[in-house]
Parts: structure tokens; C-alpha cells; sequence
């Protein structure tokens, strides 16, 4: 055996290392084993806010691939010379998950969210790019109303997405169950974390309107050491078969990326 075909079966008996955002759970969950079938190659897959996780590599934890939940994560790994330039492969969106006897519509969503009385959950910044991107639809809200956007900063409780996440029960959404134990009354979720709970009496998912609404772009990227399964793991996921499993989980196609 040639010290290359010796790598190579070295790559092949040990996972591929994936490290992802935990809103790609449920998609991935789906894609992974798909991929694991064609190839032959088990993936080994961490899921977390991806804040955390691009911490984590950056302190030295091996993982061949980053798929995070914005460009920026993977874009500082890559500027650090540890991954490859990342590719931007779907795209999400922000909206508001709400208890539904709280009547919350696009029209009297400022007045409901600035309300002392209405309880505002978020993810947390920095650690978690879904709170990144409330914080950017507080900042959207702030140019039509100004002072809004520093009164929800300020009230926002960040719930989710922080070095030491809530223990949420098994099979249960986090903000779904938020809300459902009172911890808050309104959330600024994906939508592809809403989606599974349209069909919830109890709630309502309620469309950011124009002005406010954030996409959010997700980047993939692989360590420049890693093997060739793991490159092989990356057209996977961007590949037509991958692509019709995250649109089927509320994802949108990865046009317009920066």
C-alpha cells in the first residue's frame, strides 16, 4: 500500500468532523445519513450556536467542515488561515414566534414588542448569529421609530444560544417551549424553526414585514488539512439532492450571498 492509498484509508476509518448550527439540525439530520450511505464515510456531527462553535476551532477542537448559520463565522476562520474560503449555500429568515391570545400582528407589532408588559426572547448576540440578527431588526425598527431600537435591546432576554443553553425536553422546539413555560411571550426566531409549530393552536407565526425582515446567509467551509472526504462532504451539501431536503425545512435557495 502507497503512503498515499494509506491516508486515504486512514481518512476513511476515522468521521468526517462536522461542526454545524443547531438550525440545521433537522435538515442535516436527513442529508447526513444519505451521504454516509453513497460514500461509505460516517460523519460524526456537533450542532451548537455556531458563535460557540467557531470559538471552540479557533482554540483548537478538530473539525473538518463549518457549516454555520452566517458568512462571518466561517469568513474569520478562513481570514485565519484555518479553513478554505466559505461558500454561501442557503438562507433563512427572521420572524416572530408569538403566543396567540397576545393578538400580535405586522401592523401592531412595534407597539406589542415595545408593550413593558410583553416579555421579548431572543438568542444571544455574538455566541449565536440569530441574536445577531435580532439585534439587526431592532436596529431596522429603530430607523422608522427612533428610540425603538435601543428600548428592545435592552429589553430583549437572550434565552438560547449562550454557553449555558436551557434544558429543553426532548423533542420540543426552544421557543416553542419558551413560551409555553412563560419564560416569554414573543421570540425572534428562524423560520425554519417556526415552521414545524404553524399548526400549534397555542401560537403564531407572524411574517416580519419588509422593512424589518433579515435574511440570513450561510456559510460552508473546510479546514485546509482536511481530507477528501470531507471536500467530498461539502459538494454533498450543496449538491441537488441536499438542496431538496433544506427546502423542504424552509430553507431558501443560496442566490445573492455575500
Amino acid at each position: 500500500m502507497t503512503a498515499e492509498e494509506a491516508r486515504s484509508t486512514a481518512a476513511r476509518e476515522r468521521p468526517i468532523l462536522l461542526h454545524a448550527a443547531g438550525s440545521l439540525r433537522a435538515a442535516f439530520e436527513q442529508l447526513l445519513p444519505a451521504f454516509e450511505r453513497a460514500h461509505g464515510q460516517e460523519v460524526q456531527a456537533t450542532f451548537g450556536p455556531a458563535g460557540l462553535l467557531r470559538e471552540r476551532i479557533e482554540r483548537g477542537e478538530p473539525a473538518d467542515l463549518f457549516a454555520s448559520a452566517n458568512m462571518a463565522h466561517p469568513n474569520r476562520l478562513f481570514e485565519l488561515g484555518l479553513f478554505d474560503q466559505p461558500v454561501c449555500f442557503a438562507r433563512n429568515r427572521i420572524c416572530v414566534l408569538a403566543r396567540r391570545d397576545l393578538g400580535l400582528t405586522t401592523e401592531n407589532l412595534v407597539d406589542k414588542l415595545l408593550d413593558p408588559a410583553v416579555k421579548l426572547g431572543t438568542s444571544t448576540p455574538q455566541a449565536d448569529p440569530s441574536g445577531d440578527y435580532a439585534q439587526t431588526v431592532f436596529e431596522r425598527i429603530d430607523l422608522r421609530r427612533p428610540g425603538a431600537g435601543a428600548v428592545l435591546k435592552d429589553k430583549a432576554r437572550h434565552l438560547v444560544g449562550g454557553a449555558e443553553p436551557p434544558a429543553v425536553p426532548k423533542g420540543r422546539i426552544a421557543a416553542e417551549w419558551l413560551i409555553a413555560t412563560g419564560e416569554a411571550d414573543v421570540f425572534l426566531s428562524y423560520w425554519t424553526s417556526a415552521l414545524p409549530l404553524a399548526g400549534n393552536a397555542s401560537l403564531a407565526v407572524i411574517e416580519l414585514p419588509p422593512q424589518y425582515s433579515v435574511v440570513a446567509e450561510y456559510g460552508l467551509a473546510a479546514a485546509m488539512e482536511a481530507a477528501a472526504a470531507a471536500f467530498a462532504l461539502k459538494r454533498f451539501i450543496r449538491s441537488t439532492e441536499s438542496w431538496e431536503i433544506l427546502r423542504s425545512n424552509g430553507f431558501m435557495p443560496p442566490i445573492a450571498c455575500t
